[in-house]
């Protein structure tokens, strides 16, 4: 067993090391969205909510790691550990910071795996895994390593359905998962990717697509951002300093539906692992009000006619003095998805729902998959700031 000290001083040396290759412009790799249905249905309402609790009760003080969806929806990336290596298929999330597998495929130790005999535990408002503490190659698409890297080797875990979590939030949000050394970080894969000059910026990008059928499958880049990607200029603005949002890959922005305002400038999160929009209470009855929209009691969400359709304005986010539009199709759930959240062929959803309190609590608004799949999203480390771009979907009209 390696003393609590010395295992200290090589999770401080870990990012740093013999890199496999020089440093590149940037590593792209591919997301699948895998939805596992119960009775031909994805619960989208009740896999949202856990996350938007979790990330509502933090305290001060206390960061909550909320992981990618548990069970039912998520993206996940092929990563391979060990050498020869095994592939896992890990859920993205930016809501929590650990890497682990076990979950599914049991962890395969080869000659380049290294057991720390450090417990590690990691508990998420759906799931939990606990284990230990393993050094190994990690392999991302088909040519870049990462060696002796840590990661979590689940022995036991609840309510993860892919292989384990590949978590790109603030290292921060490790705290705690190392049992005797509580007060410690764990560098994220992207500490690592940065540290050991194989990466240019201690960056990450998302790009995904509308989510109509066969069109939802994304690309997560490390180290920079690929042009091909998006429209203009990466516009960017701070990670807010409101507690609560800014444990997370939180900012300010303000929400106008049209010229209207109906959140006045507030913090909130944005997080690839949920898929709706939600925002303050306040707000929300504005926007429902302004749409006309009745609460459906097939799913809970909002329900408008194709006449109120045709009168909906858009929904603008005024960040860091940029103005990013969600059009009406953007405010809509595909239709040619409706079976899946429980509605009719025809009806029309729309994804802004309430975040369950009022403004000022630190946490107003989060901006979830039907927001980054309009625009470019860089999470950016190394300068504690968020970056947005218009893409090639931003104004696309997928969904009606």
């Amino acid at each position: 067993m390696f003393p609590a000290a010395f295992l200290l001083a090589l999770l401080a040396l870990s990012i740093t090391g013999s890199p496999v290759e020089v440093r590149n412009s940037f590593i792209t790799l591919p997301m699948t969205r895998r939805l596992k249905f119960f009775n031909g249905t994805v619960d989208l309402l009740q896999h949202d909510e856990a996350r938007v609790a979790a990330f509502r009760d933090s305290t001060d003080g206390q960061r909550v790691d909320v992981p990618v969806v548990s069970d039912k929806y998520g993206y996940t990336v092929a990563v391979g550990i060990g050498e020869p290596p095994t592939t896992y298929y890990l859920i993205v999330d930016s809501g929590s910071a650990n890497t682990w597998v076990g979950a599914g495929i049991m962890y395969v130790p080869t000659d380049t795996s290294v057991n720390t005999e450090e417990p590690v535990r990691k508990r998420y408002t759906s799931g939990s895994f606990s284990g230990m503490l393993w050094r190994d190659t990690v392999t991302l698409g088909d040519e870049l390593t990462i060696t002796k890297m840590y990661i979590g080797v689940a022995s036991t875990s609840q309510g993860i359905a892919n292989d384990g979590i590949l978590g790109i939030g603030p290292a921060e949000l490790t705290r705690g998962s190392l049992q005797k050394l509580p007060k410690d970080t764990i560098p994220t894969i992207t500490d690592y990717l940065y540290g050991r000059d194989l990466i240019r910026l201690h960056i990450v990008s998302i790009s995904f697509q509308p989510a109509t059928l066969g069109t939802d499958d994304g690309v997560l880049t490390f180290g920079g951002t690929d042009p091909t990607m998006y429209i203009g200029n990466i516009e960017y603005t701070p990670i807010t300093t409101t507690t609560r949002s800014s444990s997370y890959w939180g900012i300010d922005q303000m929400i106008t539906y049209g010229t209207t305002e109906i959140l006045r400038s507030t913090a909130g999160i944005v997080d690839c692992g949920t898929t709706l929009l939600y925002i303050a209470t306040d707000a929300y009855e504005r926007y429902q009000g302004a749409t006309g929209a009745d609460v459906s009691q097939v799913n809970g969400l909002l329900q408008i006619t194709p006449t109120q359709y045709s009168a909906l304005n858009n929904l603008n986010f005024h960040i860091g003095g940029k103005i990013y539009s969600l059009i009406p199709d953007a405010q809509i759930w595909p239709r040619s998805l409706n079976n899946k959240i429980r509605g009719a062929d025809g009806d029309i959803y729309l994804v802004v729902v309430d975040i369950g309190t009022p403004t000022g609590r630190g946490y107003d608004f989060l901006n979830g998959y039907v927001f980054l799949q309009r625009f470019y999203t860089v999470l950016d480390s190394g300068r504690a700031r968020i970056g947005f771009a218009e893409t090639l979907f931003t104004d696309a009209t997928t969904n009606y």
